[in-house]
């Protein structure tokens, strides 16, 4: 796994935090292994290199317990499958008994389509201009360097990189919440590099960033789901009060339009809710606002299949409303699957920005690396 020893847990994304744990747990050993999500940060050689030594530990009789939703790899290391739904377990089969679809179909409780389908939109104009950001960490270790790319209305830009490769920088960057050395970042015609998120808001510029920390940056978790939603509503309140009515209305659309699985909307902390309703509030509270660009890191980690084709389906819905998206994604299979174009970081650099349906899975994992891509329609910028 690609860990700096020397970085503070602190500085670390998510990703690289997970990366860590799974790390300590394989050097102290175990005779039950318990693995939550494994491979969410995981590049596909790391996920190969995971799995051999589990197979390891399990030949030497290890017990492990795996907990994903990616299907693939459901079949590829499991002897025997339990399916859960909203905290029931629906059926225990073996592996050799039952394909995919039918896993999918016993998560979600219908017959669910595993293809994620891409929604053909002729782009409109240029939105967002990245030019020649450089951001460095508190060692004076560069972070971003002389990242440049562009975004247009009705696109969805993906964002690949193994962990740590400078996308949560770059999405805090363009969001006003991590300073950056140098560079600009013009947003419909205004430079926004220097500026803090309200900053941000009061030049008019309506943008919303899901981050990947969905608890710790997106959303309260001791409030509810009103309390969150009112968060991102007090600004637009009128006289000397604030009306929770406005945000409860809200907060009751949100929840049936994204089939929010709570008890209620009042009074029930967002933290108790499963990770994939967690995020359905805190995406559905940020495409609410009508945003101008919308940002989002890693907004499927960790979601079941239903989940994911919620999220998948909004973000759908906003690019054909010609809204510029940015997407941060680590599964390979889904950004080619849904993004137009898809910007490759390697230890902060862009070595390729590429058209999914003109290349190969492989091809991008390589620039993931540090290979450059080679060609004028691979590095193009627009």
């Amino acid at each position: 796994m690609d860990i700096n020893p020397n970085k503070k847990v602190y500085e670390m994304s998510v990703a690289e935090k997970q990366s860590l744990e799974i790390f300590k747990v394989l050097y102290r050993g175990a005779d039950i292994l318990i693995l939550d999500e494994p491979t969410a940060v995981l590049t596909p050689q790391e996920i190969k290199n995971l799995f051999e030594i589990v197979k390891k530990m399990v030949a030497t009789g290890c017990s492990v317990i795996i907990i994903t939703h990616k299907l693939e790899e459901v079949m590829e290391i499991s002897d025997r499958i339990t399916i859960m739904r909203k905290g029931t377990t629906i059926q225990t089969v073996n592996k050799e008994e039952t394909t995919p679809q039918e896993l999918a179909g016993m998560m979600v409780g219908d017959v669910m389509e595993l293809n994620i389908p891409y929604v053909p939109v002729e782009r409109g104009g240029k939105c967002l201009e990245v030019k020649d950001i450089t951001a460095v960490d508190r060692n004076k270790v560069h972070i971003l360097d002389h990242v440049s790319f562009d975004l247009y209305a009705g696109e969805i830009l993906g964002v690949a990189g193994i962990a740590g490769s400078g996308q949560k920088e770059l999405c805090e960057g363009i969001a006003g919440l991590y300073h950056l050395k140098s560079g600009e970042i013009i947003f419909e015609g205004e430079n926004i590099v220097g500026k803090n998120p309200e900053k941000i808001s009061q030049m008019g510029i309506s943008l919303s960033f899901v981050p990947e920390d969905r608890l710790g940056m997106g959303l309260v978790s001791s409030m509810d789901i009103i309390d969150n939603v009112l968060l991102k509503d007090y600004r637009n309140k009128k006289g000397m009060g604030i009306s929770r009515e406005v945000s409860r209305d809200k907060a009751e659309a949100l929840v049936e339009r994204l089939n929010v699985s709570t008890p209620a909307i009042e009074n029930h902390a967002v933290s108790l809710l499963s990770g994939g309703n967690i995020q359905k509030v805190l995406l559905g509270r940020e495409i609410e606002l009508e945003p101008k660009l919308l940002v989002t890191a890693y907004a499927t980690r960790g979601l079941d299949v239903g989940s994911s084709q919620i999220i998948y389906e909004l973000l759908n819905e906003q690019k054909v409303r010609m809204k510029p998206i940015m997407y941060v994604g680590e599964d390979l299979d889904v950004l080619m699957s849904l993004c137009d174009r898809i910007l490759v970081l390697c230890e902060g650099r862009v070595t390729g920005i590429v058209d999914p349906r003109k290349t190969t899975k492989e091809a991008i994992g390589l620039m993931m690396s540090g290979v450059r891509s080679e060609g004028e329609e691979a590095c193009s910028i627009s």
